[in-house]
């Protein structure tokens, strides 16, 4: 490395303004910590549509205080139907607070660009830097210093990775790649300007290796999905993926049995409020065993935990890491330290926490997910006969989860 290089230092780079990068950087703010986060991206990226969040996450939104703004914008699901995709019969249903039971649970369909921009307005002006992406990352003793494409390089006591699946920070850390589940998923969104979106219920169809399900985000929006594993598709060719056309033509097919007002949402969907792209998701094992924390380097959200969509749980997962990784570096630096201290041993340590505290939650998050989504001949008995019952139970319990305060 050329020591003449010019460098700027920043105590806490954030790399990714995703979900988890923002609210990493809006629980450090509240803290009175200043982070710097970069995105790739000319601006801000607010692809995805909508995101199932559930009781879990509201607590991590409440804790970095912009809960409330997000629940005026969202409609509060009262319970869950599961039917079959094949008869259309409904063979699960259950609410939200069945007797008295679940109360406190809280799920809710939120647009990406509304809880997006929900955090940034909240931080600070400077905290975001546009088209700055990630080249390399080198060492120059206990420091990193993150290199960018446009040659200006950042001298770091703290790195943190929330660059989603294609990681860069991961794949610094030795993580290895996230894994295809072998399925592709379709999402949309759709408006229904009269208001009509008043059931406040979570669908979800099984059947025919096709999950369809639908919930509204507020009185004129549904978001709606269907997973599908292309090669139990005779029909399936790769364009699909940039041919909304056939993309909603072949829901449509698979959704014909289901009540009429199943088949409006997808019918009413605009070409461009359509989107398909392949199921990822990071070995269980790879999580359990893997270096997500080293020295004062780090990982959280997508770059973390990608995980299949079949319990909800990829954005909630994200703001917890968010609150735990704000309260543990709060400690690192907010705390009075004598002279003797090692601050870059306490970043470590500081880190340590982090990962063991959400190394066995990511672990546990990842497995349901695969158990929902595996395609063995002896999984998909022990789902059908028995977990698919037991689908609402799940999700409550997952979603039944406390990151804490962000001052412990």
């Amino acid at each position: 490395m050329n020591h003449e290089e010019e460098e700027e230092d920043v105590d806490i780079v954030i790399v990714g303004a995703g979900l988890a990068g923002l609210t990493t950087a809006l629980s450090l703010h509240r803290l009175g910590l200043r982070s710097l986060v970069l995105e790739s991206s000319d601006s801000l990226r607010i692809t995805g549509y909508a995101l199932s969040l559930w009781t879990n996450a509201w607590r991590a939104l409440d804790v970095v205080g912009i809960g409330n703004t997000l629940r005026k914008k969202s409609t509060q699901i009262k319970g869950f139907k599961i039917a079959s995709l094949d008869t259309g019969l409904f063979t699960s249903e259950q609410a939200l607070d069945k007797d008295g039971k679940l109360r406190g649970y809280e799920s809710r369909c939120v647009k990406r660009k509304d809880l997006l921009e929900a955090i940034v307005n909240e931080l600070p002006p400077d905290t975001i830097r546009y088209s700055s992406k990630v080249a390399s990352i080198d060492e120059l003793g206990r420091y990193k210093l993150v290199r960018l494409a446009d040659g200006s390089i950042l001298k770091t006591k703290v790195l943190i990775g929330c660059d989603g699946v294609k990681s860069v920070v991961a794949k610094w850390l030795g993580l290895e790649r996230p894994i295809s589940d072998g399925r592709l998923a379709i999402r949309g969104l759709v408006e229904f300007p009269d208001g009509s979106c008043s059931d406040p219920i979570f669908h979800v169809k099984f059947g025919g290796g096709v999950r369809f399900g639908s919930l509204p985000v507020d009185e004129n929006t549904v978001y709606w999905f269907c997973t599908f594993i292309p090669s139990q598709v005779p029909s399936y060719e790769e364009d699909w993926k940039v041919n909304p056309i056939k993309v909603k033509q072949f829901v449509l097919s698979r959704i014909n049995k289901m009540p009429q007002e199943a088949q409006d949402v997808v019918e009413r969907t605009k070409l461009s409020n359509i989107s398909c792209a392949k199921l990822k998701f990071r070995s269980p094992w790879n999580v359990l065993f893997g270096n997500i924390v080293k020295d004062n380097v780090c990982v959280a959200g997508d770059a973390l935990h990608p995980m299949t969509p079949d319990i909800g749980q990829g954005g909630c997962a994200a703001l917890e890491d968010a609150v735990v990784l704000g309260r543990c570096l709060g400690e690192v630096f907010l705390k009075k330290a004598s002279e003797e201290d090692d601050e870059f041993e306490r970043i470590k340590k500081g880190l340590e926490k982090y990962g063991k505290e959400r190394r066995w939650r990511s672990f546990s998050l990842i497995s349901v997910g695969y158990i929902q989504q595996s395609n063995g001949k002896m999984m998909s008995l022990f789902r059908k006969v028995w977990f698919s019952s037991y689908t609402p139970s799940i999700f409550l319990k997952m979603a039944d989860f406390d990151c804490g305060n962000l001052v412990s």
